[in-house]
């Protein structure tokens, strides 16, 4: 009867600082690291089916150049409207 309580060469102060070691450190970096997975997961999820498609995203990151295009120069509707208010003008004068 002796023998089965000292066949245990793990004493019980040992596990009590596993259990602390346990409930102090390893649980928190375990619980941490899993909602930190959880939401990279969830973003390269978003990113990979609808954020890459959106053009303000596309811009901001530089997935996307934009064309340059050329000023058309018979496109100033506005100069044409004040130059012909101009010369109505002057010649009704």
């Amino acid at each position: 009867m002796e023998s089965s309580s000292c066949s245990s060469s793990i004493s019980p102060t040992s596990l009590l600082y596993w259990n602390y070691f346990n409930l102090l450190f390893i649980r928190p970096v375990l619980a941490i690291s899993f909602a930190l997975s959880f939401i990279i997961l969830g973003w390269i999820l978003a990113w990979k089916l609808v954020l890459v498609h959106v053009p303000l995203i596309q811009e901001i990151f530089g997935l996307r150049k934009k064309p340059v295009k050329p000023k058309p120069t018979g496109l100033r509707r506005y100069s044409k409207i004040y130059k012909e208010i101009n010369t109505a003008k002057s010649i009704t004068e």
